[in-house]
C-alpha cells in the first residue's frame, strides 16, 4: 500500500483526510499490518485517491499475506 500511496504522490495525512479514516489506519496499511476493508463505494473512492486499479489493491494484499 505504501508504494501505491507514494506513486499517487500523497502523504499519509492526505489519504486519511480524503478517505475519512484515522492516520493510524493509513500507517497500518503502509506497514502491511492491515488492509482496507470497505464498502464498494468506499473502495471506489480509495482507488481514486490512490490512483490505482482493483488488481493493484489485490496485489498489495497478496504482498501482505506473503510477509506473514
Amino acid at each position: 500500500m505504501k508504494q501505491l500511496r507514494l506513486r499517487a504522490g500523497k502523504k499519509v495525512e492526505e489519504i486519511a483526510v480524503e478517505l475519512d479514516v484515522a492516520i493510524s489506519t493509513v500507517r497500518n496499511w503502509d506497514q502491511l499490518k492491515t488492509v482496507p476493508r470497505m464498502t464498494p463505494m468506499k473502495l471506489q473512492q480509495l482507488m481514486e485517491v490512490y490512483r490505482c486499479t482493483f488488481i493493484e489493491l489485490v496485489q498489495a494484499e497478496a504482498e501482505r499475506d506473503a510477509v506473514k
